[in-house]
């Protein structure tokens, strides 16, 4: 099979109620844009039936994978399936979400040549968060905590990315955190690696409620934050 030039990478945990729907409507709305790409589902110890699921549609769409990895651990999930990407460029993307108008500016921005991150914001001047405003807050708060702790330059590190693969390959090794703080160590590593990074704006409008609870993510996110701020602070 000739590899793809787009790899789509989507960490899944818990989503039997919409992940077949997603992958269809993802996938015809990809249709148009006649590229040669691939959908990565990367389940992560989902107790429903999203991993049979997701091995059916890999069994009935060529170009669609999946893997499973055992526990629930979304930046596990995401780092391997950004690891198995055969793609140039690389797209992670959120179930929920499968932004079809961000994946196309991103990818018009990398092929351009002059950029080798496109980050999808929601925080950023000309966004659209339409999420509950606890989470925006949360998402507020939170880069804040990034910009005191690790001197984040940008405004969003969660949700939608799109990079080439080769230069940011090195980054990824160099990562040390997993669960929600992978994401968020990924784009602060890029930055201080001096790589051509741009924001865009984008709209954000879940399809359903969040399948990890906020306060139960926190400990979690606290944890990995300072294991985080240790590893880029002293070790570098």
């Amino acid at each position: 099979m000739t590899a793809p030039d787009i790899s789509i990478v989507i960490p899944v945990y818990n989503e039997e109620a919409i992940l077949h729907a997603a992958v269809v409507d993802l996938r015809e709305r990809l249709s148009p844009l006649d590229w040669r790409y691939e959908i990565v589902l990367a389940e992560n110890g989902s107790r429903d039936a999203t991993a049979r699921i997701a091995s059916d549609l890999a069994a009935k769409y060529p170009e669609v994978r999946t893997f499973s990895t055992g526990s629930p651990n979304y930046g596990a999930a995401l780092r391997q399936g950004i690891e198995q990407a055969r793609g140039a460029i690389v797209i992670c993307e959120e179930i929920d979400l499968c932004d079809t108008e961000f994946h196309q500016r991103a990818v018009q921005l990398l092929a351009e040549g002059e950029l080798e991150m496109v980050i999808g914001s929601k925080l950023i001047d000309g966004a659209q968060d339409e999420r509950p405003w606890a989470r925006h807050a949360a998402s507020q708060l939170y880069n804040g905590l990034l910009r005191v702790t690790l001197g984040f330059r940008g405004t969003d590190t969660h949700g939608l990315k799109a990079f080439l693969r080769r230069p940011l390959s090195p980054v990824v090794d160099a990562c040390v955190v997993d669960r929600d703080v992978f994401a968020s160590e990924l784009v602060i590593r890029a930055y201080r690696a001096d790589l051509r990074i741009r924001e865009i704006p984008v709209r954000v409008l879940e399809k359903r409620r969040p399948s990890i609870n906020l306060t139960r993510r926190v400990p979690h996110v606290l944890r990995n934050l300072a294991r985080l701020t240790w590893a880029i602070r002293v070790r570098g």
